[in-house]
């Protein structure tokens, strides 16, 4: 074993003050095995070491909460399936943002993997995955090969996986030029007497291995997630894992026919960290500890050691504790389907991991320290008036009034925020199963519960620029949002899990960033009844690298899950009918800043972010809702990014039909972004209280714009760049 140095200790990104806690825990000094083990479960993608105090503050329970954040992914009730059973949806969201910036394809792909395993490690059959997408500018001169890699990455795994594609979101800003963020969410559904946990009990329960092989493939991937970018990311990439969507398609099906047996006490995927952060979690969930014989784990290269077996994130591998006797009938299962099985340990009572090799014990850790003990800082945060200070976001002033509202309509239509997603929606499979019944392009992708008339709604959301200017508004908003667009399509949003992408902690501002969304993410949660069930937290999105920017922009991507009791009822953003009322429930647009209009056409990103009123929120969606249950409504789309003259647009757009407009929109009324707000249209003679009637539907033209010409221009900015 090697002598441990500063520089050992350095390089597994521990800093002297937890190496000499390791020493404490330990009361000796640790080998390598030891401290690799220790620096990746004391990595922030692991132990959440920064921001496990703050998300102690938000709200994470209500009656159809089944299981909160701390298991594989969260699990709510979502009510009657057929035959008489009772339904779970059970989902999540993960980064996978270095591994992208350095490999695409691989890091994006192996996020879809690893989130599917989360949702299928519980017990449920995966029927929707999602992702929310963060890439700089479109001429930075790396920007056009992340993004065919990253979306190719997506498209191919979970299309041969067999799991739908259905919705997400990508922007563009300069702050994500050397880092680019991927997120990956999944929902899956299961019987609620069916959903496993991590726990392992049951002192002498065997320990046993499923999957892949493991290789070399990953190792320190979790430490280097947990690190901000310099000059080396080209020698990053092996840290880097490779997925193999196949596998994992065998690997669903293997362990939900191993499910549907008595067989299993405890199941957890390998993730992040692999084989060490698996075990850890199970023998401390379960308050149990853990041996583990490493000549018995499934290897593919030659000569690997202890070190690298147990920090390797080869994909595609998963952990189980099972009960006494039932290996052979588990070991048949796996053998079926082509998969790895081997039993590698066993469960006892010493609280204790150790691991043997050729005999010799090489590594005896305490499991308190790794997990339930593991360093929590509560960072210094800038105050609200000095975050501002360093923000730098200048007040909004007098705004020019726009010169042609039609040309900046054109524009707005074609800049790379509100460019039509066509281009990269169409690489994905987001029919397979035949249960979608909401595609990409609308507020809310829905995906019907098989065998029912019910369906789930899914929405991936959060605006960036609001959070840098406003870290509390911005956190508010992002939940928001997914509320408005689930409650959009007819559905009663239930839960949210999310993943929370934020630069150096270390830094006063960047703190000020994490504290502020998250107040304002809880604040909005508890208003809304809208609990978080699950989570991921990314820190460190920062380059040095040449050619990059330095922090990302806050980034608290939010998912949310509702359910729609009759998908019959569901309504599309389309335009239906020519002579329908169109509606405008909220107020007409007051606030330009940070508004898209601003940034496109004035080139200015000032002001500060709209104010969300929740109650309003709360209000205005159950309204909708009502009037979407009781068929009053043909179309409905929440008003969000560019305002409500976008919105309009996207609605003519959906279903080729113009409109005519009561009275010209002034700049502020046509793209300013106050939130709250939805467009709905009715037949004549339909009344909706608290709504203003602005036109009717029918035409060729929005805002004297011919809808030919607003098409050409949204379908403009993907063709162009990826045919240069």
């Amino acid at each position: 074993m090697s002598e441990i140095t500063p520089q050992i200790v350095a390089d597994h990104g521990l800093n002297e003050e937890e190496y000499a806690r390791i020493l404490h825990a330990m009361g000796r000094e640790p080998n390598l095995v030891e401290l690799g083990i220790f620096s990746v479960m004391w990595s922030e993608h692991c132990s959440y070491k920064s921001s496990r105090i703050h998300l102690k503050k938000l709200p994470t329970s209500a009656p159809w909460v089944i299981c909160g954040p701390g298991e594989n992914a969260g699990v709510i009730d979502i009510g009657d399936g057929p035959n008489g059973t009772k339904l779970a949806a059970i989902f999540k969201m993960e980064s996978h943002n270095h591994p992208s910036y350095i490999e695409p394809y691989q890091g994006a792909a192996t996020g879809v993997g690893g989130i599917l395993r989360d949702v299928f490690t519980m017990g449920a059959r995966p029927v929707a995955n999602l992702n929310a997408l963060r890439f700089g500018r479109p001429d930075h001169p790396k920007m056009k090969h992340l993004v065919q890699g990253v979306v190719a990455g997506i498209g191919g795994y979970g299309n041969c996986v067999g799991v739908p594609t259905v919705g997400g979101e990508t922007n563009f800003h300069p702050a994500y030029d050397g880092n680019i963020l991927v997120n990956a969410m999944t929902v899956g559904i299961a019987d609620q007497d069916k959903i496993f946990y991590s726990a392992a009990t049951g002192v002498g329960n065997p320990i046993v291995y499923v999957g892949s092989k493991t290789g070399r493939d990953g190792i320190h991937g979790a430490t280097m997630a947990s690190a901000d970018f310099g000059e080396d990311t080209e020698e990053k990439r092996p840290t880097v894992q490779v997925g193999d969507p196949f596998t994992e398609k065998l690997l669903i099906e293997a362990c939900l026919e191993l499910m549907a047996s008595d067989a299993i006490v405890a199941i957890q995927d390998m993730g992040a960290a692999g084989l060490t952060s698996s075990s850890v979690e199970m023998a401390t969930n379960g308050k149990a500890g853990i041996i583990l014989d490493m000549d018995k784990v499934p290897c593919r290269e030659e000569g690997m050691t202890p070190y690298e077996m147990m920090l390797s994130e080869s994909q595609e591998r998963m952990l189980m504790v099972l009960k006494p006797g039932r290996e052979e009938f588990a070991k048949a299962i796996f053998d079926k389907w082509e998969l790895d099985f081997a039993v590698i340990g066993e469960v006892t009572d010493t609280g204790h991991m150790v691991l043997m090799w050729q005999g010799e014990v090489v590594c005896d850790i305490p499991l308190g320290p790794l997990a339930e003990d593991a360093p929590l800082y509560d960072r210094p945060s800038a105050s609200k008036d000095e975050y501002k200070t360093w923000a730098k976001v200048k007040p909004l002033g007098d705004i020019p009034d726009s010169t042609d509202i039609g040309a900046d309509l054109l524009k707005l239509m074609a800049c790379p925020d509100l460019a039509s997603r066509a281009w990269i929606w169409q690489q994905y499979d987001s029919q397979v199963g035949g249960d979608t019944a909401q595609l990409s392009g609308g507020d809310a992708a829905v995906v019907r519960i098989h065998g029912t008339h019910r369906a789930l709604a899914m929405s991936t959301d959060c605006t960036p620029r609001y959070c840098y200017a406003n870290p509390y508004e911005g956190g508010k908003q992002a939940v928001a949002e997914t509320y408005r667009n689930i409650s959009a399509v007819g559905a009663t949003p239930l839960a949210i899990t999310n993943c929370l992408n934020f630069a150096n902690p270390q830094r006063p501002e960047i703190m000020a960033q994490i504290v502020g969304c998250l107040e304002g993410m809880a604040d909005a949660c508890r208003a809304l009844d809208y609990p978080i069930v699950s989570g991921n937290v990314s820190l460190y999105n920062e380059s040095k690298a040449t050619g990059g920017g330095s922090a990302i922009l806050p980034t608290p991507a939010i998912g949310g899950v509702g359910v729609l009791e009759d998908v019959s009822t569901m309504t599309t953003i389309g335009f239906k009918t020519v002579g329908d009322v169109i509606w405008l429930l909220g107020q007409v647009g007051t606030h330009l800043g940070q508004s898209l209009w601003l940034r496109e056409i004035a080139g200015r990103e000032d002001g500060d972010a709209p104010v969300v009123d929740l109650d309003l929120e709360r209000q205005q969606g159950e309204q909708v809702r009502q009037l979407i249950a009781r068929g009053t409504v043909s179309a409905v789309h929440d008003v969000s990014d560019g305002g409500l003259l976008v919105a309009l647009t996207e609605m003519a757009l959906a279903g080729k039909k113009g409109c005519t407009l009561s009275a010209a929109l002034d700049t502020v009324q046509a793209f300013g972004e106050d939130q709250g707000r939805y467009v709905l249209t009715t037949p004549p003679g339909v009344t909706v209280p608290n709504a203003v009637a602005i036109g009717t539907v029918g035409g060729t033209k929005v805002a004297d714009v011919e809808l030919a010409d607003l098409h050409a221009a949204h379908d403009s900015f993907f063709k162009e760049w990826m045919e240069q």
